[in-house]
């Protein structure tokens, strides 16, 4: 290290190897850093006295002077230096000092210390012995180039005084920081001592207690011995010493009670002293261990009292009857320590101590009879132990009865069901699926209907609360859970259900039928299997191979948006058809079942068509064929074993086949189906499968006829949309496409089209807002009011008495617009059934469908897979469909028949008349009853048939 001082050299001793027995005369003391480069300057940790740079005005020591004369190779230049470079403590006396000169050495003198410093810092020399330091300094000088001359700086003639600088090194930095974590520590050391100060308090004090009842105990006895000595009656005879002892059985039964009871004193006091200890000491137990293993381990260890309460609370956590068996273990722990605590300090025995501790931890009040301070104590002690076992005890058994009936409130609890349906999933179609489901178990006397959903189990149950119909007989039981997890679907008894309905979520179509695949996967992986189908509910069609492909044949899947965009086509083609497919799809009225009935094997199927009375056979199942069903089947099909046949009835337990009726076949006016002639359709609003609903368009309509589209997607992006979704424009043969951009909600966009000219108009649930269902509606109705607005306007009036008055006028706007709804049809896409109703009073729309009808497809296919094959074959635009015909096709007008001979006579037509509706009434009547009655019908009446589609 480099030194400015110019003793340095004398007092300092490179040589390694001198003797290290000598001792040192004056201190060390650590250089100051005002000279030295920092870098090489080692740091002392902590020093004592800080070093202080000082500058003497002083004479030199004469006894130093001869020294620096002859030893000093820069006292020819006139440079003296203090023969110490640091200020002496006060305690060591004054020391000598001469005038002090900074200069500045050349590097190579510098290098030259700062090689030697670290041996200095490294040894410091034992011995001041003057001539073997000054051999060692001129032999190392002589190594050493000389240094360059440096010039004589000028002296003042007054030398004035420098002030003492005391530089701050990093060593004073880290003292401070030691002072304040000493001082820190010898808070928490003196805090520990106060704690265990009090605790070594309490023990002497019990110790103390002790020896003096032990004491109490001994003088007792002195004076039951001297009791026993005036009472034998015996004199001390001379020459002899008798000495009276107590009986020898007495005695030792005596002092061994004693005995016992010291023992179990210091049992009861090392108990309590114990715990204490122990926690007090716990974290020193490691740091034990490592000394006795003499090992030294530096990694960061978690300490013993966190790792014990880690494992309780893992040890609660895990075991859910951990809390009751550590309860009963303070209890039994209380009444064995209160009892030894009872037996240490009364007369009683060890049997009738813990009898007594028992009393006192059952009922607190027990202790009031005890006499004397220890049992006291003790007693009083017992009590409140008890008292705490018996709080922990309630709050243990209210957190249990909690637990427990928060577990039913939030639908966490089994379904012990068998033979029930199990909806998975929630959206706005469960409210019409729960009353279609309550409908068709009406005939069993109820059943059960599970519901389980990503919601809270009250919300489930005030939403259907909120539907208000008669459940009748039928009980919905809602659960909290999802349908990808495994112990959820357990939890509902999923492998007893007869039916599971999957719904479609709110959410987009793909993200809806994707995770409806995951349901579909999560189902397969029961372990125990399934006993019912599967009902998915897709959002779009092309995602339905693949669902079917991973469920097998155990699903059965209904395509929400397919399904309601070929109603709407087909109701747009025959005014009143969605009423009739309502009463057939629903379970209020008529629908389809199939059944056996080996009654009527070896019939033809004419004569199996008036074989009911109650039901209208339309269909068989044929058994040879892989239970393949025929819709609208031969004359002459003849029924085998095993053929079941499908029938349109009120309930499944309703009909049942009889006698074959007398039926005459009369003549009736042969009618050919008139020639179709060109349309012209409209389509406000944009859907997703809307490629889809112009291929069954382009099947149902002659060529020649125009679909126009009004909705904001630009006419480009259009024609991109449709060919993604597999629909080639080029090879469209009976219908031509105009497009418009324009908002339907807006009217001039609707004035600017030929709205009067149009035969169909389609307001469709625009794909931008299907995910809300009220927006949707209202765009909906905003539009129907605005195209029936401008056609009353446009087409002639019939009555032309009728004024509008100002303000509100029932007979004024809603008739204006039912005329107009005469020249053409609207078929209105509503979402939600609140608003259908609305619509559907004011009949300002030919109807409406909504997601009810949706609904009543679920329910229909979960009661009977079966019946999801007739369906997909009426929706589809090939092979049988359901059918509106005029009374001409079968009768003369005001001609009196029984329905049994209008059906004859459909079957020469190669058609199933299933109902009828009169010319004065609003609703069709499907599967009539008192089918052999006579009746005059009109040539204005129409027939509802299914018939194969041209």
């Amino acid at each position: 290290m480099p030194n400015s001082d110019g003793d340095s050299n004398s007092n300092s001793n490179p040589n390694p190897n001198s003797n290290p027995n000598k001792t040192e005369s004056r201190p060390l003391l650590k250089k100051s850093k005002t000279i030295s480069d920092d870098s090489r300057t080692p740091h002392f940790p902590g020093p004592l006295f800080p070093a202080v740079r000082r500058i003497s005005t002083s004479p030199p020591s004469s006894h130093r002077s001869s020294d620096s004369d002859t030893n000093d190779p820069l006292a020819n230049h006139g440079i003296g230096f203090s023969d110490r470079d640091w200020m002496f403590p006060s305690f060591l006396g004054p020391h000598a000092a001469r005038n002090r000169v900074t200069f500045k050495a050349s590097m190579s003198h510098k290098q030259e210390t700062s090689s030697h410093s670290p041996a200095r810092s490294a040894s410091m020399p034992s011995s001041l012995d003057g001539a073997r330091d000054k051999g060692l300094d001129l032999e190392r000088r002589s190594r050493t180039p000389p240094a360059s001359p440096v010039p004589k700086p000028k002296l003042n003639k007054e030398t004035k005084p420098v002030p003492v600088q005391v530089p701050v090194s990093s060593s004073m930095l880290s003292s401070q920081n030691a002072a304040v974590l000493c001082s820190s520590r010898s808070t928490r050391r003196l805090r520990n001592s106060r704690m265990h100060s009090l605790l070594t308090f309490t023990c002497t004090l019990s110790v103390c207690y002790a020896i003096c009842l032990q004491t109490k105990v001994a003088k007792l006895q002195e004076e039951n011995i001297n009791l026993r000595r005036q009472s034998s009656h015996e004199d001390v005879r001379s020459g002899s010493i008798v000495v009276l002892k107590p009986d020898k059985e007495s005695s030792f039964s005596y002092f061994g009670d004693t005995d016992g009871r010291t023992i179990a004193l210091y049992t009861v006091l090392f108990t309590l002293i114990t715990p204490f200890v122990f926690y007090r000491y716990l974290d020193y137990l490691p740091r034990i261990k490592n000394l006795s293993k003499r090992t030294n381990d530096n990694k960061e260890v978690v300490p013993l009292k966190k790792r014990i309460a880690y494992m309780v609370d893992v040890c609660f956590s895990i075991y859910p009857y951990a809390k009751l068996l550590a309860l009963l273990f303070a209890t039994t722990f209380l009444i064995g320590f209160g009892g030894l605590a009872l037996y240490a300090v009364s007369d009683g025995s060890i049997a009738d101590a813990l009898w007594l501790s028992w009393t006192f931890v059952a009922d607190s009040g027990n202790h009031a009879d005890m006499f004397g301070i220890g049992p006291r104590i003790v007693s009083v002690s017992i009590s409140a132990g008890g008292m705490l076992i018996f709080a922990m005890m309630l709050g243990l058994v209210s957190d249990a009865i909690s637990e427990k009936v928060d577990s039913l409130r939030k639908g966490k609890s089994e379904v012990i069901e068998s033979n029930h349906i199990l909806i998975l999933g929630w959206s706005d179609k469960l409210g019409s699926l729960l009353k279609q489901l309550a409908i068709a178990n009406k005939s069993l006397g109820g059943g059960v209907v599970v519901v389980l959903a990503e919601r809270d189990k009250e919300e489930m149950e005030m939403d259907i609360a909120k539907l208000e119909f008669d459940f009748m007989g039928t009980s919905f039981i809602c659960r909290s859970g999802s349908p990808l997890i495994l112990a959820d679907l357990k939890k509902v008894s999923v492998s007893k259900a007869r039916a599971i309905i999957v719904l479609a979520s709110d959410e987009i179509a793909d993200q809806s039928d994707a995770r409806a695949l995951r349901v579909v996967l999560s189902l397969t992986g029961v372990r125990e299997g399934l006993r019912g189908h599967v009902v998915v509910e897709m959002s779009d069609l092309d995602n339905e191979p693949l669902v079917k492909l991973v469920g097998g044949e155990l699903i059965e899947t209904v395509v929400a948006h397919d399904v309601i965009g070929r109603l709407m086509i087909q109701c747009a083609l025959q005014p009143g058809l969605a009423q009739i497919w309502e009463d057939i799809l629903g379970f209020e009225n008529a629908e389809f079942y199939i059944k056996r009935w080996p009654q009527l094997d070896g019939l033809c199927f004419e004569d199996v068509l008036i074989s009911f009375p109650d039901a209208v056979p339309c269909g068989i199942k044929v058994a040879a064929d892989g239970g393949k069903i025929i819709l609208n089947p031969d004359d002459k099909y003849v029924l085998k074993e095993g053929d079941e046949v499908l029938v349109i009835a009120e309930d499944d337990d309703t009909y049942t086949p009889g006698s074959l009726p007398e039926v005459r076949r009369g003549l009736f006016p042969k009618i050919f189906d008139p020639p179709k002639y060109p349309e012209k359709i409209l389509f406000c609003g944009w859907r997703r499968d809307i490629d889809d609903m112009i291929l069954v368009l382009e099947a149902f309509l002659t060529p020649g006829s125009e679909l126009w589209m009004l909705n904001e997607v630009p006419e480009k992006e259009r024609e991109k949309k449709l060919i993604d979704g597999g629909l080639d424009i080029s090879r469209l043969e009976n219908i031509k496409l105009v497009h418009r951009e324009g908002n339907a909600v807006i009217r001039r966009h609707l004035e600017s089209l030929p709205l009067e000219t149009f035969d169909s108009i389609l307001i469709l649930a625009d794909e931008s807002l299907e995910d809300s269902v009220v927006d949707s509606d209202s765009r909906s109705l905003a539009t129907l009011l605005l195209i029936r607005d401008i056609q009353s306007k446009r087409l002639p009036h019939k009555d032309t008495k009728s004024v509008r008055h100002s303000g509100f006028s029932h007979s004024s706007w809603i008739r204006e617009m039912q005329q107009a709804s005469d020249k053409s049809i609207i078929i209105s896409e509503i979402l939600d059934s609140r608003t259908r109703n609305l619509v559907s009073v004011s009949r300002i729309s030919d109807y409406v469908l909504s997601n009810e009808l949706v609904s009543m497809a679920l329910a229909m296919v979960a009661e009977d897979k079966q019946i999801n094959r007739v369906l997909e074959e009426l929706f589809a635009e090939e092979g049988n469909e359901l059918c509106i015909r005029p009374a001409e096709f079968y009768l003369y007008d005001q001609e009196e028949l029984c329905f049994y001979e209008i059906m004859i006579r459909g079957r020469q037509r190669q058609e199933i008349v299933t109902g009828y509706r009169l010319a004065n009434t609003e609703h069709a009547i499907i599967n009539p009853s008192h089918k052999s009655e006579p009746r005059k019908w009109s040539i204005d009446d129409v027939f509802v048939v299914i018939s194969l589609s041209e």
